[in-house]
């Protein structure tokens, strides 16, 4: 094993977590493996068991580790999501806009295929809490499209977009400056709902696109006069 680095005397749970994200990344580890034990891993950080033992549970929060009760601590993932969300945050606007734009017409087209009684009453009650809200709640749009990747009964993409949903509101805040975000259109929204209703899964991926043209349109503008 590559020897690692003693950790400061400064945030020291922190510098634990950095250097075991490090060398998950690396492949020192993969997944299914099993970790060292708390106190070789103190040993080899000269630090605390303690500050171990923070450290990893960090990483299990993070969906990074999994503990195993009497078993010890084992390699979940190496992927390391927090480096995914610093990529997101550091992309463009319209990047951002345009991933998402590609996951929500994808939701929407499988949404049309397989929702069933209860996604369409999710749908309705959220739609009828975005009419209520308009543009003075982000959240209420936020649970209507959650409602949309709910109907996908695809868990693997109900978690992707949870994860990345969060990040484009703020990327767009920053993106858009002092400016107005642009109006929720309430009117498209029940058009999307409409078409996943008759199971048209043509239409509820157009639909999806719609939601998303005029924040495209927006932020291409903004790009147009930056420059």
């Amino acid at each position: 094993m590559a020897a690692l680095k003693a950790a400061g005397r400064i945030s020291l749970v922190d510098s634990v977590v950095e250097q075991l994200r490090a060398q998950l990344a690396e492949g020192e580890w993969v997944v299914g493996d099993r970790l060292p034990t708390e106190h070789e891993l103190a040993e080899l950080l000269g630090v605390g068991r303690n500050t171990v033992r923070e450290a990893v549970r960090v990483l299990v929060h993070a969906g990074l580790l999994e503990s195993r009760q009497g078993n010890g601590t084992f390699v979940r993932s190496t992927a390391d999501p927090a480096a995914v969300l610093r990529g997101v945050r550091h992309a463009g606007a319209r990047d951002v806009l345009e991933l998402r734009a590609a996951l929500e017409a994808e939701a929407a087209r499988l949404a049309a295929v397989r929702r069933d009684t209860h996604d369409l009453l999710r749908l309705r009650a959220a739609l009828a809490t975005l009419r209520e809200e308009g543009d003075r709640d982000a959240d209420a749009d936020l649970a209507f499209h959650l409602a949309v990747v709910e109907a996908t009964h695809n868990t693997a993409f109900r978690e992707v977009y949870r994860f990345f949903s969060a990040q484009v509101h703020e990327v767009l805040v920053e993106a858009l400056g002092d400016r107005a975000m642009p109006p929720v259109d309430i009117d498209a929204h029940e058009a999307l709902v409409a078409a996943i209703e008759a199971g048209d899964a043509e239409a509820a991926e157009a639909g999806a696109r719609e939601l998303l043209r005029v924040p495209l349109e927006t932020v291409a503008a903004l790009a147009e006069v930056s420059r």
